[in-house]
Parts: C-alpha cells; sequence; structure tokens
C-alpha cells in the first residue's frame, strides 16, 4: 500500500469513531470555560470595576493573555488525541490488519502523523475559537482592545496552531513508545498535570531550578505562544522564558526523540 493509499485509511480510521469529536467537545468546553472566567476577572480588573482594594491589571498584552488560554490549559487535548491514535489500535489489536495490508511498518506512522497534523489544525482552530469568543466579548464589554486588528495577535493564533500540531506529534510518540493504553494516559496526566506544573512552580522560588524547567515541554510550549496564564501567574518569581522560535524546536524536538524510541524500541515489535 503506498504512502497515500495509508494516509487515506488512517483518516478513515480515525474520523469513523466517536474519539476525536467527543474531545473536541470537552476541549471547546474545557477552555470556553476558563476563558471566560478568566476573562470577566482579568477584564474586571483591568477597568478596575472589580470592588474592594482588587489590583488592577494592565491592559497591555491582556488580549493576548486570555486568548493564550487555548493553548495553556487546552494543549493536553490534542497530546491525548495523538496518544490514543496509537495506543488504541494496540489495545483494539486494529495494527495486526493494518501491518498485514501495508508491511513497511514505517510507512504506517508517517500516515499516522500526517493525520495528527490535520487533527492539530482540527483542535488548534477549535481551541482559538473556544477561547477568543468568550475573551473578546469580555474585553469588549469593558471597553478593552480586543487587539484583533494587531499583526502580532494574528501572529500568535499562527504559533497556537502550530504548538497543537506539534502537541499531536508528541502524543503519537508517546503512543508508539508506550503501547498500553491506560499506562500512556495516565503518565501524560501525571506529568502535564502534576509533576511539570510542580516543577516550574517550585523554579519561581529556586533560581538553578528555572534553568532546566523552561525547557519542559510545556514551558516550551508556552514560549513559542509567547504569552500563557500559567506564566503570567508565576510573574513574581525568577523564571526566564525562551525566545518563541526557540520553545518551538524543543517542543518538536521531544516529538522527534519519542517519535524515534517508539519506532525502534516498540513499533518494529510483534502486536501481541
Amino acid at each position: 500500500m503506498s504512502l497515500a493509499a495509508a494516509t487515506r485509511s488512517e483518516t478513515t480510521k480515525q474520523f469513523s469513531t466517536a474519539m476525536w469529536w467527543v474531545l473536541a467537545i470537552v476541549l471547546a468546553g474545557y477552555v470556553g470555560f476558563t476563558a471566560a472566567a478568566l476573562g470577566f476577572v482579568f477584564s474586571a480588573a483591568a477597568s478596575g470595576s472589580l470592588p474592594g482594594e482588587a489590583p488592577q491589571l494592565p491592559e497591555d498584552g491582556l488580549a493576548g493573555l486570555l486568548y493564550s488560554s487555548a493553548t495553556a490549559v487546552g494543549y493536553v487535548f490534542p497530546l491525548l488525541i495523538g496518544t490514543l491514535m496509537v495506543t488504541a489500535e494496540f489495545r483494539h489489536k486494529t495494527l495486526t490488519p493494518t501491518f498485514l495490508a501495508t508491511p513497511r511498518r514505517g510507512r504506517v506512522l508517517w500516515a499516522k502523523l500526517f493525520v495528527g497534523v490535520l487533527l492539530g489544525l482540527l483542535y488548534g482552530v477549535i481551541g482559538i475559537v473556544a477561547a477568543v469568543g468568550p475573551s473578546v466579548g469580555f474585553l469588549a464589554g469593558y471597553g478593552i482592545d480586543t487587539a484583533f486588528a494587531s499583526v502580532d495577535t494574528w501572529a500568535q493564533f499562527g504559533r497556537m496552531l502550530l504548538a497543537y500540531v506539534l502537541w499531536v506529534l508528541v502524543g503519537i510518540g508517546v503512543g508508539a513508545l508506550v503501547r498500553n493504553q491506560v499506562g500512556a494516559i495516565v503518565g501524560v496526566l501525571v506529568f502535564t498535570q502534576f509533576i511539570e506544573p510542580i516543577a516550574r512552580l517550585a523554579a519561581t522560588f529556586i533560581e538553578q531550578v528555572g534553568d532546566y524547567t523552561q525547557y519542559l515541554p510545556g514551558a516550551a510550549s508556552d514560549a513559542l505562544v509567547g504569552s500563557s496564564i500559567f506564566a503570567m501567574s508565576m510573574q513574581g518569581g525568577s523564571v526566564d522564558q525562551l525566545e518563541w522560535w526557540v520553545g518551538g524546536l524543543v517542543l518538536a524536538g521531544y516529538a522527534v526523540v519519542f517519535l524515534v524510541l517508539g519506532y525502534l524500541t516498540s513499533w518494529r515489535r510483534d502486536v501481541s
């Protein structure tokens, strides 16, 4: 089977199940709710509308900060869909007929990568729309510039799409390396939701730790996007952030490492 045929087969396989759209709906809801909550609080704080002695946030860069919630909190969804693209096949043994039809296993992996790019772009658009919609509503409602006419804002959207694509590829690499679906998903969630956030929080108090945490995948993704709710919450610390292009290279490096290791150690083994 040619690469084009393998890619068509993989596309049909991925979009014929409910997995992709269920995660897409959860992504939209989660990011949308987060953006709405942050949009209300930050916009009210920036306009001085919050009661009491609440500090007034600067309006400059607030729009980009709110828009970045699409990746700051939503990146786990493209990571999960990438992981599930592979581990679901190991779990249900559907890779066996796939490998029989396409004995060149590298070609099958390339087909998954091409479909992964498509899913990353799709999820990126969903995440960005879910974040921008409520954010623009609150910003405009409080009379704050939405920065929609800014070239920087659209450049940020482009980098966010790239981040989503790279996260899907990282997920495919993780799935190829860790065949067990439960183990892979638990590992992804534990690392992204507990280990890395705790490490990055510690870096705000220990300067030497920050020299290393900036190269973690989540930190690299935030650097690529150029703005992050997570980074903003720790702005009083001593953590440096990579240049956006360096962050992109670091995140791409994680994808390449996981994919190569997965192909060499697990992908070529028999499906049991």
